[in-house]
């Protein structure tokens, strides 16, 4: 089972891929984590990523893909993945497509939350209210006016890659302001479809 995650910040995509993680044993695959163990590892790859990073740049897209075509070919990726937060762009979906077929691979499965992106910042401040109730560390990007921008920039630069994958029909939309067990139920029922 190899999926994709799409669907703004806030939306629930963390929290349902934990959910597929613990059901079906594959692991959720983030792109900032594949890149700091890669880092941590001193892969080749990993050295190239550091050299753009403590420079302060952006890593290339060609440096991510290879991060990720890394990343799955590890023992733990055999029976599947999820792609959460990735592809952001047309240009990483593109790229995606091509180092999956140079592996004999595909997508099954891109599941997209839809949610009302006026309604997030609320949710998101809710969580972070949660948070602090709780004693917990409330997440950086549950700020409101760093959500707010980290939204403007996934209208920006990611909102495009749905339309790539619906053409193709690959992609299943969920209603994500639905409850959180619904969002589960709703996506155990779309994978078992």
């Amino acid at each position: 089972m190899r999926l994709i995650f799409l669907g703004p910040p806030g939306a629930g995509k963390g929290t349902q891929a934990a959910r597929i993680v613990a059901k079906h044993g594959i692991p959720q695959l983030s792109t900032g984590d594949m890149l700091r163990a890669a880092v941590a590892a001193q892969t080749p790859i990993g050295v190239k990523a550091k050299a753009v990073m403590y420079a302060g740049g952006l890593v290339s897209d060609e440096i991510v893909i290879g991060i990720v075509a890394d990343r799955i070919e590890e023992p733990d990726c055999k029976k599947g993945f999820i792609l959460d937060g990735f592809p952001r762009t047309l240009a990483q979906a593109e790229a995606l497509d091509v180092m999956l077929a140079s592996k004999h691979l595909e997508l099954d499965t891109v599941l997209e939350l839809k949610v009302d992106q006026s309604k997030l910042v609320d949710r998101i401040v809710k969580r972070a209210e949660e948070a602090k109730a709780a004693g917990q560390p409330v997440r950086k990007d549950d700020d409101p006016e760093v959500f707010k921008t980290r939204l403007e920039a996934y209208n920006r630069d990611t909102a495009v890659v749905s339309p790539y994958y619906a053409a193709r029909g690959q992609v299943i939309e969920i209603d994500g302001m639905q409850s959180v067990d619904d969002v589960t139920a709703a996506i155990e029922k779309a994978l078992a479809g």
